[in-house]
């Protein structure tokens, strides 16, 4: 009962304005590690962006895979700077995210599409990669771009394929992208 009132003071603490604050609850978190998945979880849907960007960070240095689809929810969170965490938690997941991410590849928001292709890109997992390859169409140039960094993160012949293609992209940043991949070989 102790560590609970233990975790919910921390997660609290993340409201604080003062980021060194910020800092140390979420290191005090990280350091009670699987006892506070719950209630992060839970925190994912606090009034606070910072509780929220805070719980996301911690569940992704945590790993648990109960958090994988509270954490693709968050993606859809009004704060960019939420979505980021929550992206970039979904990436220190490792291959248990692998899936979940792919599925969201298809999700209607385009934030959350250019999302799980960066998660994926950190990951790179092989397996994604046809997914990827077609969302590197998407209407989006957020999703296309994110598609590209995570192609090229990858690699390989089908990767390789695929950013030649996308020089050929209407966006000069997702060409760029590309470009950078192929000179890197």
């Amino acid at each position: 009962m102790e560590v609970e009132k233990n975790i919910e003071r921390l997660i609290e603490t993340l409201k604080d304005d003062d980021e060194h604050v910020q800092v140390q609850a979420t290191e005090m978190l990280e350091e009670i590690g699987e006892p506070a998945v719950p209630q992060l979880i839970d925190a994912l849907d606090d009034e606070d962006k910072n509780v929220r960007k805070g719980s996301a960070k911690v569940l992704g240095i945590i790993g648990n895979e109960k958090a994988i689809k509270p954490l693709i929810k968050t993606m859809k969170d009004d704060n960019k700077w939420v979505r980021r965490a929550a992206s970039g938690a979904l990436s220190n997941m490792d291959k248990s995210a692998v899936n979940p991410l792919i599925e969201t590849l298809k999700d209607e928001d385009w934030r959350v599409r250019g999302g799980a292709a960066w998660a994926l890109g950190n990951i790179k997992a092989p397996e994604s990669l046809p997914a990827l390859i077609k969302i590197m169409n998407d209407d989006s140039g957020f999703v296309r771009a994110g598609a590209v960094m995570a192609v090229g993160n990858i690699g390989g012949d089908e990767a390789e394929k695929a950013l030649e293609e996308a020089l050929n992209d209407k966006s000069s940043y997702v060409r760029r992208v590309a470009e950078g991949f192929l000179n890197k070989e």
